[in-house]
């Protein structure tokens, strides 16, 4: 009797076409059967949004890889749920990867991150999900030092139990393969965008704007991912969805006398 091969589910933020998600497809498909699920244009920064207030369009693709790929008119959570619910609603999905993103997902980035939330969706759903992201914004960056890392941590994610419900953020520094020196399982730095607005005038004379800011690095911690990506590492930060903010359930358990 034929082996069942592992089922993975492959999504992003940056849309179906992106060189990321293409090169992240090529890089794992050797582990499993492939289904690719990805917008059908740009999604960044849309965190873990979803569509509720329009109708949503799955379009299958013609693919020259012999998978099935599909794009979707809907945010990079939408394409989970569509991979789950809908187009493998009759298979268990082992894996979710997510990315590879153009630009990173370190420190605080992750909360708005389109590309993690899609791994975070994952999780929910009780499958193992990784998201991946290189530290270059550029459309034509390039993901070769990322292959042998995300082979080696597919593999990892595939033969271990680890349980249900977690998800890894997984962050590539932009230097070539020879100067990486490792994975450093971490912590996500302290830090947050001090943002403006900066406000425009359109031809008939409207008021616009576009959202611009300045990142505060607010950590000394050399155990964190900002910290591993300036010096060359690659970070693994394990993420949940459960927001409990534990130490103020304790700190705050004097309230239940309030009446």
């Amino acid at each position: 009797m034929a082996k069942i091969r592992p089922l993975i589910l492959v999504v992003n933020d940056d849309g179906i076409t992106a060189k990321g998600i293409r090169a992240l497809i090529s890089f794992v498909k050797e582990f499993g059967d492939v289904i690719v699920i990805a917008p059908d244009k740009a999604m960044s920064g849309m965190g873990h949004a979803i569509t509720i207030n329009d109708t949503l369009r799955l379009n299958k693709l013609n693919s020259d890889l012999g998978i099935e790929e599909y794009s979707c008119s809907g945010t990079p959570v939408d394409c989970v749920k569509f991979g789950t619910k809908v187009v493998a609603a009759d298979r268990k999905i082992d894996l979710v990867v997510s990315g590879i993103n153009h630009g990173t997902n370190s420190s605080i980035n992750v909360i708005y991150s389109g590309t993690m939330s899609a791994a975070v969706e994952g999780s929910v759903e009780g499958i193992p999900s990784v998201g991946f992201s290189l530290d270059n914004h550029a459309v034509d960056a390039d993901f070769s030092a990322c292959e042998s890392y995300v082979k080696a941590i597919v593999r990892k994610m595939l033969d271990d139990s680890m349980g249900k419900g977690f998800s890894l953020n997984v962050n590539f520094p932009n230097v070539p393969k020879e100067e990486i020196k490792g994975l450093k399982v971490c912590r996500q730095a302290k830090a947050y965008w001090e943002e403006t607005f900066d406000e425009r005038k359109d031809p008939s004379g409207g008021t616009y704007y576009w959202l611009t800011g300045e990142f505060k690095y607010q950590d000394s911690g050399e155990d964190t991912d900002i910290w591993a990506l300036k010096n060359n590492y690659i970070s693994v930060v394990p993420t949940k969805f459960d927001l409990t903010d534990y130490d103020a359930v304790k700190t705050l358990r004097n309230w239940n006398e309030i009446k």
